[in-house]
């Protein structure tokens, strides 16, 4: 009999009706239970941010090179300032929103899985550094494979990404549906579960709307620089975006968005080198779907922001989306470092960012292979106007 594998997002949907069903009604030694595996993952996967940071934003950095070209660098840069566009974007639109979207859900804390069910026991397993210390540090190592010939740290380097990437795919990933199985269980067994699916939903119609008009502003932007009709240009790309829809992989999805491209009147040679390169670099619909589930998060729970706070997140969370790897929520899971460090979010809000991106995954991937047919038009015209210089 052949075995039925379940994607990620079925998985955790199956995860959180099952938390939310059982909530009311499990025993408490079988809380206790659950409640021991998840002190014990949240302590590894503490443990482990930090580790994840350095390790890819540290391989991100080294691959760029110091003989990188002028396109090279205006396609890294254009594709940055768009995923950071739709950040500030993002947070325009929610701060103006939820507050009315959101009135009267409010709690004053996320139960954590501790203090519903305690744990048998725990173990303290401590980061072997803070996750700023990683970044800055993933950073000075990045810098200096550029501009050194040291082939034995970038050796060293790209073997540790590898290994770390191995860990995510291979441990953190298929243990996130019972990870978050656990949170819901302890918000349904806290009463809360009727309040946190009603923000789940309102949020999630926004982050839908939230795509198509990020994707009309990129493509308006595109279609003025290139002097091109931004809708042709839109409806050229459908097709790659309907196939990341149903794939959730950018890699997946790139034959189709290159062809889509080159219909855009994209050179051949151009599209070649941004299609595959904005395919890891370019993430607007990733940004918007974590900016504006962590505001709608920190607005429930009362915790204070304010578009300064948000500046640093933005512009960090650009980086790490970067350097974040090809597999299903690996975004999220390189975000968790800056949404504890900047935010201040624990494990029970991490853990519902989590089920909240892995949710609208396809979409945030399809937002996001459509909008890099917007970057290679604008970088084709941009080389065009330098080959005449």
């Amino acid at each position: 009999m052949k075995r039925i594998k379940l994607n990620l997002l079925t998985k955790i949907v199956i995860a959180i009706i099952l938390g939310i069903v059982l909530g009311g009604i499990m025993p408490m030694w079988a809380g206790r239970v659950f409640a021991t595996i998840n002190s014990i993952f949240s302590q590894f996967l503490n443990f482990s941010i930090p580790l994840i940071i350095l390790a890819l934003v540290a391989s991100s950095i080294g691959k760029l090179g110091i003989g990188a070209g002028k396109i090279l660098i205006a396609t890294v840069a254009i594709a940055y300032t768009s995923t950071l566009f739709s950040g500030y974007f993002t947070y325009g639109v929610c701060s103006a929103t939820f507050p009315s979207l959101l009135r009267g859900e409010h709690i004053s804390s996320l139960p954590s899985m501790e203090t519903i069910f305690s744990p048998f026991f725990t173990l303290n397993i401590p980061p072997v550094m803070g996750v700023m210390t990683a970044l800055i540090l993933a950073f000075v190592i990045g810098i200096g494979l550029i501009y050194t010939s040291s082939s034995i740290l970038r050796t060293l380097v790209d073997e540790f990404s590898e290994i770390i990437t191995k860990m995510i795919s291979n441990v953190i990933i298929p243990m996130l549906p019972l990870y978050i199985f656990c949170i819901f269980l302890s918000i349904s067994a806290s009463n809360y579960i009727g309040m946190v699916m009603g923000v789940f939903s309102k949020v999630i119609i926004v982050i839908l709307i939230l795509h198509i008009v990020v994707l009309i502003l990129l493509f308006s932007i595109s279609g003025s620089i290139c002097k091109k009709n931004p809708f042709t240009m839109l409806k050229n790309m459908l097709p790659a975006y309907m196939t990341a829809l149903g794939t959730a992989s950018s890699a997946a999805t790139i034959p189709v968005t290159l062809k889509q491209t080159l219909k855009n009147g994209v050179s051949e040679p151009i599209a070649g080198m941004v299609v595959p390169l904005c395919a890891t670099i370019h993430m607007p619909g990733s940004m918007l779907k974590i900016v504006s589930c962590a505001m709608a998060i920190m607005m429930i729970t009362g915790m204070p922001f304010d578009i300064y706070l948000f500046s640093g997140f933005i512009f960090m969370l650009g980086i790490t989306a970067v350097a974040a790897p090809g597999v299903p929520g690996g975004v999220i899971m390189a975000a968790l470092g800056i949404l504890q460090s900047i935010l201040g979010f624990d494990q029970t809000a991490c853990a519902l960012m989590v089920a909240l991106y892995v949710a609208l995954d396809s979409f945030g991937t399809a937002c996001n292979v459509t909008g890099d047919g917007a970057i290679a038009a604008i970088v084709d015209h941009f080389s065009k106007k330098l080959s005449k210089i």
